[in-house]
């Protein structure tokens, strides 16, 4: 099952009888960084009303739910988030639809409506991307094999973090969990044995 979460933070803005609604979506992957996230929309936009939001974080059976009306009737706001946020099959997200009251009430309904209009706009215009289980190894390779062994690397799909020259050259990177099997064997291959292969 693929695991969507957000690339990227997106905004869209919208009006309803003259009260201003930003919407503000963007990944997070713990509650620590979606509580983060809130409190910079909030010191973004002091002088708003509301800072209505909703968050999932993690997927399927491991999923952290959070949401808060932040003082918009108890229902209409906060609810309407995370609604959507659940319907989006997004996870490891965080939305928050901040409000600048515009004087006319709108009602329950109308609450309703504006809050999960902003939150569906938004997460339409959000970039997504696939997020990969990843594993880190430390490989050590004699300098004869390092370029070979690098392009190794890259060819399944890792990302070099750290290299490291001393008496072997020592690579760390994250590669895709699927890959790490293929890469290993490769390895082996390539040096006759000779590679230390561990995970980090």
């Amino acid at each position: 099952m693929s695991n969507w979460i957000p690339a990227a933070t997106a905004t869209y803005h919208s009006e309803v009888l003259h009260s201003r609604f930003i919407a503000s979506a963007g990944p997070t992957a713990s509650v620590e960084q979606a509580r983060a996230f809130i409190a910079h929309a909030r010191a973004a936009m002091p002088a708003a009303s509301h800072h209505v939001y909703a968050y999932s974080i993690g997927h399927g059976a491991t999923t952290t739910l959070g949401m808060s009306d932040d003082g918009e009737p108890s229902g209409t706001a906060g609810r309407p988030l995370l609604s959507v946020v659940k319907g989006s099959g997004l996870g490891d997200l965080t939305l928050v639809v901040t409000r600048y009251f515009g004087g006319t009430l709108l009602g329950t309904g109308g609450l309703v409506h504006a809050y999960g209009d902003a939150a569906r706009e938004v997460l339409a215009i959000l970039p997504r991307v696939e997020k990969i289980e990843r594993r880190t190894l430390l490989m050590a390779v004699e300098y004869a094999s390092y370029e070979q062994a690098k392009r190794l690397i890259l060819a399944h799909a890792g990302a070099i973090a750290v290299e490291e020259f001393a008496a072997d050259v020592t690579i760390e990177a994250a590669v895709p969990l699927a890959q790490v099997a293929s890469l290993t064997a490769g390895l082996t291959e390539l040096t006759a044995g000779r590679a230390s292969i561990v995970e980090a």
